[in-house]
């Protein structure tokens, strides 16, 4: 078993009696379905439904003071923090950057269960999540049998396992939620009431007009840099991002990149051969008719 801690990563809380409701009433996850030892995925939006800021979520137990604790991006977590207590208006609710990080372990099963752990939601293959100072980094790593290795060790995991990365795969503020398959990913409860964003990401579920699409890539020996445009022959398709080990992600134009799929034409990344690790991704079905 692996483990790494994550130095991009922080943690905002939020708590108080209204805390739930008020949460709910602005992120796009289910939090009446989210109890301590769980996690989910989620993300702040937009009016216009595009993410400001995406995160995974862990209820405290009571024993520990209760709230919510939101894992998300370093750079992200002042100006998430703003923006809450911004919403707040008279809810009785505490927000508050704390002095811990992530450690992520994957591949494997941890010898003894920490406090503030839960696996991530997004995908099985990325393990379990870990809230703790980063001076309890290797203590950690001893106490559930992992190994500690360097962050870019999970990176690579991540990039294999096609889950996108704010910053490196998607702009934030400039992309919605399924372009960046949150709701792939079980980041998009659409059952759940209203939050910011709700009618845009809502519409775009029940009309597919989902048409561009975080996709997996295989490389070719060397690996383009995150931000060049993928091409199909000179028409730009999409914008290469993250990579590592001969994968990577891509913000792609799905329709675009079929057709060209479809002419036989190749794909290619600041003059590199890019290939679909699942081409059919980006075949649309057809709706079906409505009896």
């Amino acid at each position: 078993m692996k483990s790494a801690f994550l130095p991009d990563r922080s943690v905002v809380k939020v708590a108080g009696e209204d805390a739930r409701n008020f949460l709910n009433g602005l992120i796009t996850t289910d939090l009446d379905r989210l109890k301590p030892g769980l996690g989910r995925f989620g993300a702040l939006l937009t009016p216009q439904g595009k993410i400001i800021v995406d995160f995974l979520i862990t209820e405290v137990p009571a024993g520990h003071g209760g709230g919510f604790l939101i894992d998300c991006p370093k750079a992200l977590a002042e100006g998430l923090a703003t923006k809450l207590k911004f919403y707040k208006l008279r809810a009785k609710v505490t927000v508050e950057n704390l002095d811990l990080g992530v450690l992520a372990a994957w591949d494997g099963q941890l010898a003894a269960q920490p406090d503030l752990a839960f696996a991530d939601p997004r995908n099985d293959a990325l393990g379990t999540r870990i809230l703790i100072p980063e001076d309890l980094k290797q203590k950690l790593s001893d106490l559930i049998g992992a190994e500690l290795v360097d962050a870019s060790d999970y990176e690579a995991h991540r990039i294999a396992l096609g889950v996108p990365r704010g910053g490196l795969d998607f702009m934030y503020s400039d992309a919605f939620p399924h372009e960046t398959n949150m709701d792939r990913l079980a980041g998009v409860d659409f059952d759940k009431g209203c939050y910011v964003g709700q009618e845009v990401v809502s519409r775009m579920q029940h009309r597919g007009t989902a048409r561009t699409r975080s996709v997996k890539v295989l490389l070719d020996d060397l690996s383009p840099e995150a931000g060049v445009s993928v091409m199909a022959g000179d028409k730009p398709v999409g914008t290469m991002g993250s990579s590592a080990q001969g994968k990577g992600i891509a913000l792609v134009r799905i329709d675009r990149v079929a057709d060209a799929l479809d002419a036989g034409q190749p794909l290619t990344a600041g003059g590199l051969a890019v290939r679909l690790a699942e081409p059919d991704v980006v075949r649309i079905p057809l709706k079906q008719p409505i009896a």
